[in-house]
């Protein structure tokens, strides 16, 4: 849309039910950086390994998985990444699906059972 004049950031929200788990999880898992800590309103924000593109968490008594945005990451191999998943204990739903010629799609979950994909743009080979 014209005049909106986006500044090329991206900060996701959603829900955690610890912020001290979520936040050892998405460091030693996904190597994600906290950035800043509010424990006043029970918020952090965490930067991705990709430029500019951020997470918040709020933590809440309880998250109700399912619905809404699930953030979808690409890699450059995405079995490897399956493995690192595999080798902390990952929960995934299902092995990698394959579109041919297309994307190679995985999808994760976090402690609180927030979906996460990893995909492997395929039709860049």
């Amino acid at each position: 849309m014209v005049g909106l004049n986006y500044d090329g950031g991206l900060t996701l929200a959603m829900s955690a039910t610890s912020l001290d788990r979520t936040i050892a999880w998405y460091e030693s898992v996904l190597g994600f950086t906290l950035l800043y800590r509010m424990n006043d309103i029970a918020w952090c924000e965490m930067q991705s390994p990709v430029a500019r593109v951020n997470i918040g968490f709020s933590e809440v008594e309880a998250v109700t998985p399912g619905g809404g945005a699930v953030p979808t990451w690409g890699v450059s191999d995405i079995e490897a990444a399956k493995a690192a998943l595999a080798a902390q204990n990952v929960r995934m739903d299902g092995d990698i699906m394959v579109i041919p010629d297309m994307v190679k799609l995985l999808t994760f979950f976090d402690p609180d059972g927030n979906a996460l994909m990893f995909y492997q743009d395929m039709a860049a080979a």
